[in-house]
């Protein structure tokens, strides 16, 4: 399997009325979906925005983890947090992405309201063939724009009902489980 990171978007996304918006970053999603990552074996984990203030807060909030008193309180929070890059543009995370892992990376689209999209296992294979980005967006998801790029984007989760808004950390554990090729309970 080729190198695989995950990008969590913080522009462009959508707000609730479907209007373009820069998210704020949360602490929670930093801490838990890096977590996530190291727990599936996941290589990097991008947080992209364009707004300078809340990038210097997720710095902070890394920079304690890993090289202040949380680096030596909490080990395992410090091996996650450090897969964190944050950057200020999806350009910028794509092109370090393709710097890092020595190949073309084609990003790889998430989203509740994907009409159909590739599968779990489509997602898989490509990744044996090239390195993956994973993207998943703030808010109320990622912005159509986005869409438009010609890039695959993966089918979403389903639950049982006709509700599907799952917050993004646990949309991204579901689908780095599901990515991570290993067996699954019955």
């Amino acid at each position: 399997m080729k190198p695989r990171a995950l990008a969590l978007l913080h522009y462009p996304v959508l707000d609730r009325r479907g209007d373009l918006v820069a998210s704020a970053v949360t602490n929670l999603d930093l801490h838990d979906l890096a977590r996530n990552a190291v727990t599936f074996g996941w290589d990097r984990f991008y947080v992209v925005t364009p707004i300078e203030e809340q990038r210097r807060l997720a710095e902070r909030i890394r920079d304690h983890w890993c090289r202040g008193f949380g680096a030596d309180y909490n080990p395992h929070r410090k091996k996650a947090l450090e897969l964190i890059e944050i950057l200020p543009d999806l350009e910028t995370a794509i092109g370090d992405w393709e710097k890092h892992s020595g190949e073309t990376v084609v990003p790889v689209l998430t989203g509740a309201s994907v009409r159909g999209g590739i599968s779990c296992e489509q997602c898989l294979e490509m990744n044996h063939r090239q390195p993956l980005l994973l993207l998943f967006g703030t808010g109320w998801g990622l912005a159509p724009s986005l869409y438009q790029h010609g890039w695959p984007a993966l089918e979403p989760i389903r639950g049982k009902g006709a509700y599907n808004h799952l917050p993004v950390r646990s949309a991204a554990a579901i689908i780095m489980d599901r990515l991570s090729g290993s067996a699954r309970c019955p």
